[in-house]
């Protein structure tokens, strides 16, 4: 937990109320490798995030095959927040692919932050607008980049998950087949 009150007090400054009310609505949770928080189809109302270890998100396409979105390490915030703000049921799973540490919130709970201790309210608009940003960027990249260019852009803003991580997410992440994945590395390793 104080882990993330120190990141929320290097961007703003909060009272001793507001980080009271903090405490009250956030649980923190060790979760198992391989363990499910959000299953596509499901209700959402909670939101986590991340003090220790590896999650990801990903979705399920008609043919059974599954596309990473998101991976999520220290520091970082996940859940399916199409579901929560929209108000209908999950479209995406959230796993543990390393045993890790989360805080669990209750979204309603947490989005009453703002109205009680509004110098919130700047600090998740940044949160937000960070996230809407990598998410369009990351739509970009898979429309534009090469699967050698993805790779390496992958391997530059996670410098460290590729050891949480199997291959088969990574390659899903990326768009591409694990045997795709085997080859870049093989031509990366050449040069």
């Amino acid at each position: 937990m104080q882990n993330l009150i120190n990141k929320i007090k290097k961007s703003i400054s909060i009272s001793s109320e507001a980080e009271k009310y903090i405490y009250s609505i956030a649980k923190e949770k060790k979760v198992s490798k391989g363990e499910i928080l959000i299953r596509e189809g499901q209700t959402v109302n909670k939101t986590f995030f991340v003090t220790q270890g590896s999650l990801r998100s990903f979705c399920i396409d008609k043919e059974g095959k599954e596309h990473t979105l998101q991976f999520a390490i220290k520091d970082w915030w996940i859940s399916d927040f199409m579901a929560i703000y929209n108000h209908e049921p999950a479209s995406l799973t959230i796993e543990c692919i390393t045993d890790s540490t989360v805080i669990e919130f209750n979204a309603q709970k947490l989005d009453k932050i703002y109205f009680q201790f509004p110098e919130f309210e700047p600090f998740q608009r940044k949160n937000l607008e960070r996230h809407v940003v990598s998410m369009h960027k990351r739509i970009l990249n898979q429309l534009q980049l090469t699967a050698l260019e993805r790779y390496n852009l992958f391997l530059e803003q996670h410098p460290d998950i590729e050891q949480f991580v199997t291959n088969y997410h990574i390659a899903s992440y990326l768009g591409i087949t694990q045997q795709s994945l085997s080859r870049i590395r093989a031509e990366k390793a050449k040069k």
